[in-house]
């Protein structure tokens, strides 16, 4: 067997600085299992792990990689496995930790658990050949999917699902501004409004990526250009009334024109800061729409259950699937790191382990 090897952030340092070392993988402690690798996802977290984030302390040395997929190599003593998942199954990984304990998780609401993290945030994660998680964050994988699309499913659908359904309660006819059509949070969401029964409207940096988002079935798409002339081609599209719905996830560079496009009574539900986490706004903006702003931060593990269940009802025509953009070899993962900050991509950036 060869060696097993991970990445690590020993310092902070730009894109790409993780430096490859071998490892012994460890035995799982009761209640965690360790996984057999065979696709990692990035995403952004990935970036602020390696970067560092001002005033949030990480446990250096990490291992960086919240989303991936692979075999369930050994299981913890006395440690209970979900339904559908079994010693030497194929399974995904939900991203998101809590205690189970506190009354946030006995409710569900595991993402408001006082001790919440993300893997490969606050403890190692999947930028590596083996990863121990709990069992409890286990999913059996659809039977039609590859490791590589699996990988780059749980964190997105997770974040967009509960930004969308239990955030703002989208409802049927009702249309949302995507930034970021491009994005892998990007791209399941302009999926999962079509599935709601609402109509997208993408926004996008360039014509190849706007064609892929007409695709995944958005009703209109804008090239990003004038932030400033945005929020009126918005209002052309909705026959002057402005969006229901704003899903923002990029920060500082268009919450000005995220306020400007929403409707009278609008909502306005945001899960990143990437262009920026600092902004201002004329708050008679806010008041006199009745616009209401809701703060998202990745969401209920139930959901990802919900959502396998909806995909499994029809799995040779999903309704929604993860859109990858480009595979890399695990060895390659500064390479992809390094890719994925430069925003080519559309979709996800997955590397095969």
């Amino acid at each position: 067997m060869a060696q097993p090897f991970r990445f690590r952030v020993n310092q902070h340092g730009p894109a790409g600085s993780p430096v490859r070392e071998a490892f012994t993988p460890a035995a799982p402690k009761p209640g965690w299992v360790r996984i057999e690798l065979k696709a990692m996802a990035l995403n952004h977290l990935d970036l602020w792990t390696t970067v560092g984030l001002p005033g949030f302390p990480l446990p250096l040395p990490l291992t960086p990689g919240c989303d991936g997929a692979g075999i369930l190599e050994a299981v913890g003593e006395g440690t209970a496995l979900p339904p559908g998942v079994e010693p030497g199954g194929s399974v995904m990984i939900a991203p998101g930790l809590s205690c189970g304990l506190c009354p946030a998780c006995f409710r569900g609401d595991d993402m408001l658990c006082a001790s919440y993290g993300v893997l490969g945030h606050v403890s190692d994660g999947t930028a590596a050949t083996h990863v121990l998680v709990p069992a409890a964050n286990l999913l059996p994988i659809p039977g039609n999917w590859s490791f590589e699309q699996a990988a780059a499913f749980p964190l997105v659908f997770l974040t967009a699902w509960e930004m969308l359904v239990h955030k703002v309660k989208l409802r049927p006819g009702e249309t949302v501004l995507v930034w970021g059509g491009g994005s892998g949070v990007g791209s399941a969401a302009i999926q999962l409004v079509k599935a709601l029964g609402g109509q997208a409207i993408a926004v996008v940096g360039s014509e190849a990526k706007a064609m892929k988002c007409w695709d995944l079935g958005a009703e209109h798409v804008i090239v990003r250009g004038d932030m400033k002339a945005l929020p009126g081609k918005v209002r052309d599209l909705t026959g002057k009334r402005g969006v229901d719905v704003v899903f923002e996830h990029t920060g500082a560079l268009t919450w000005g024109a995220s306020l400007a496009a929403c409707t009278r009574g609008g909502r306005i539900v945001t899960c990143g800061a990437t262009t920026g986490r600092e902004t201002s706004f004329d708050l008679r903006a806010l008041f006199a729409k009745q616009i209401q702003i809701h703060g998202s931060y990745m969401g209920r593990r139930e959901h990802l259950w919900t959502q396998l269940a909806l995909i499994q009802r029809n799995p040779t025509n999903p309704p929604f699937r993860p859109i990858i953009d480009r595979v890399f070899e695990l060895s390659e993962y500064p390479e992809a790191q390094r890719y994925l900050e430069s925003g080519q991509g559309f979709g996800k950036v997955v590397c095969r382990v």
